[in-house]
Formats: structure tokens, sequence, C-alpha cells
């Protein structure tokens, strides 16, 4: 099988190497479990992309058997739990068929003779199970690809690197490798909350949780006639966009209509406003997270990003709901927030208004007390908050 290139060149690749994240030094059986659940999302998202694929879990790597590998190891990298993915040939493991295969892969490649490559390889089982040696590998590889590119060897920073992998049934040649997002598989460390709204920091905050096995809920407060026109579309355009990455995880939004108790807020409160809509907003996804068995909530806040997220207002915005609150972005730089927002392709242009930005005081406290904010909030704004969060809609996306 082969597939074509960017440059209409035939790649003779027909299957994907993927490599695990972060569960290497679990026990055995838990390594075997996430191992399995890499595999299946992996499958789930090339059957969403429309790629014909078997997946298989033969040893300590998942192996995906296509013609389209390029493609298939380019979305099997966004999976969470995934190293990397590597586009190869899968051929008998003698040495022969493995030379032959680094042959065509050098002369099927775009390498000039003034780009450097390096062989990596590794020859796995016992010694009976190859008539060559892990040196006989690199020796013989690296001087087909001498021939066929005239390239020199560069053995610590190369231009390229043929990488086999010969096991006792099978042995397999790259050259190209798309680095995973690494982590743990999706689902493998329970439900939370997530507030997402329809701008940077929210969204990066999200996949953050996703990256760490975290199954998200994401739930987004329609501020109603207080928020701007595009504020919910973004919102679930983003969980969309987020969604491709855990195929088999529900992301889908639940909607809280907020607009009721925003508006009471905005009457009652002058400089603490930020903190209590802040707090309201936790006490219906408090209320969301109860009905969905999550076991805490999540935020994109930034310690001393915005007047809110201050050291004191955040202790009392947490206040007003009793499960835990994690805050992925906590110490993230804004500019580090935008070009990972870019990478996820959730980027939106941060001057575009969104509704807190119409809903801000003009002097904002950054140093509130509990006592303060309490006192001048409306009368039953959490009661008012949960149940508008128990009556969440739930979007398809």
């Amino acid at each position: 099988m082969s597939a074509t290139n960017a440059t209409g060149a035939a790649t003779p690749t027909n299957a994907v190497i993927v490599g695990h994240g972060d569960f290497g030094a679990k026990s055995s059986a838990v390594r075997a479990k996430m191992a399995e659940r890499v595999a299946a999302d992996v499958a789930a998202a090339l059957d969403a992309d429309g790629i014909d694929a078997s997946v298989e879990q033969p040893w300590s790597r998942t192996v995906v058997r296509t013609d389209r590998a390029p493609e298939a190891a380019r979305i099997a990298a966004t999976i969470p739990g995934v190293g990397f993915a590597r586009p190869a040939v899968a051929v008998a493991p003698r040495l022969d068929a493995i030379i032959e295969a680094v042959r065509t892969l050098a002369a099927a490649s775009s390498q000039t003779a003034a780009e450097s490559f390096a062989v990596d390889s590794d020859r796995v089982g016992p010694a009976s199970a190859h008539d060559f040696s892990n040196r006989d590998l690199k020796v013989e590889a690296g001087r087909v690809v001498g021939e066929a590119t005239g390239s020199p060897v560069d053995l610590d920073d190369p231009d390229r690197t043929y990488r086999i992998e010969a096991r006792e049934a099978e042995a397999f040649v790259s050259l190209r490798r798309f680095d995973g997002p690494g982590g743990l598989p999706v689902g493998t460390q329970g439900r939370t909350v997530v507030l997402v709204s329809g701008g940077l920091d929210s969204p990066v905050a999200m996949w953050r949780l996703l990256r760490r096995g975290v199954a998200a809920i994401p739930v987004y407060v329609d501020l109603g006639g207080f928020g701007g026109a595009d504020h919910r579309a973004r919102a679930i355009e983003v969980i969309d966009t987020l969604a491709a990455r855990a195929p088999r995880v529900d992301l889908r939004p639940r909607v809280v209509d907020g607009e009721a108790f925003v508006a009471r807020v905005v009457e009652a409160t002058d400089d603490t406003r930020m903190l209590s809509l802040r707090r309201a907003m936790l006490a219906a996804a408090e209320a969301v997270a109860e009905r969905e068995d999550a076991h805490s909530l999540a935020t994109g806040e930034a310690l001393g990003q915005k007047s809110s997220q201050t050291g004191a207002n955040v202790a009392v915005t947490d206040a007003a709901v009793s499960l835990p609150v994690h805050r992925p972005l906590l110490t993230t730089d804004k500019a580090d927030i935008v070009a990972e927002a870019r990478v996820l392709g959730t980027f939106t242009d941060a001057t575009l208004p969104v509704g807190c930005e119409r809903i801000a005081p003009s002097h904002p406290e950054t140093n509130a007390t509990l006592a303060g904010v309490v006192a001048a909030e409306p009368h039953e704004l959490l009661d008012v908050a949960r149940e508008a969060g128990r009556a969440a809609d739930v979007v398809s996306l």
C-alpha cells in the first residue's frame, strides 16, 4: 500500500507506530488499560475523519494499519495519551526487507545532499529472533541512505532520522515523526466541569485538563442581553474544535441561562460586581457538576491577569462553592496562552468584545474580603444561580 505526500510523490508507508504518553511508569495492569484507551481514541478519531484503518495493540505500541499513514499519524498525534506517531513501512523482520524499505523511503523523500541524516534502530526480542544485530541495521541502513541521497551522517544533530524497530514478527521503518501531546488518555482521571467562554483562556484550560486524562464537561453561561452577539457562538465553536481531540467523550456544552442572575448582579453591585458574577457562575457550574457526577470545577483564570483574578479575589470567589476549583492556567503568561490557543486552533481575535467587558465596573475591587462581597450581593444570588445550573441545556455540537 502507498500514500501520496505533499509533493505528489509516492510514500510507501502502510502503518503508523503510536508511542504512548505519560503512563510508562505505572503498573503493567494500568499501562495496559490506558494503552487500550489510547488505541480506542485513535480509532475513533480516524473514523471521524473518514480514514479507513485498523488499530492494534500487539505490544507496548499502538499500531495503525492504513494506506493513508501520513494523515493518520497527524490525527493520532492530536490525541491525549499519545507521545508520538510515525508513518512507517511494515515489512518482514529480515535484514534484506528492512534495508529495502529504508532504500525506498530514502528514494521517495525530498532529502537533498546538503541535509545530514542518522539511523536510530532497535532490535527487540531474543537473539534467536533475527539473524542480524542492531549494529548490522545501522551500518546497512546508513550505507543505502548515503547511496540514495549523497547526504552525510550526523549522529549529534541530524536533519533526518531513519527509525527502525525490528521485532520478532515484524519490522517498521519510518522517516517522519509527529509529536503528540503526551499526557494521559481522556477519561482516566474522572470528570470535571469547566467554565468555558468564547475567549482565549478557558479553551486552553479545558485542553490541559483533557491532556491529563480528565473528561471535561464544558459549561457555558449565556449572558443573554449582556453578552455580545458572537459570545455563545464562539464558545460552542472552540468546544467543537477541542472535541475532535477527545472523540469518545461527551463534550457537548451545557448551556446555563444566566441572564436573570447577571441582571441582579449588575443592578445591585458596583466595584465587587465581577466577583459576585464569578461566584454565581461557579455556583451554577457546581449544580451542573452534581448532575453530571463530576468531582471538581475548573476555570481559565490566571493569577493576576484580571482584577477578579488577584490572590485575594480568587479566595473570595472559591468560597461560593464546596467543590475544589482547578485553574490549569494559574501561573501561565498571556503570551503563552495565546500561543497554545493558536496551536490548538481555538485562537480568536482578542479584540472582539465579550459580555464581561460590558459588565465590568469602572473601578473593580482587587483586594476584596468575603464579608464585603457577600454584603453587597443580591439576596439569594447563589441559590438563583444554582437553580439555573440545574436547568442547563445540553447543546449538540
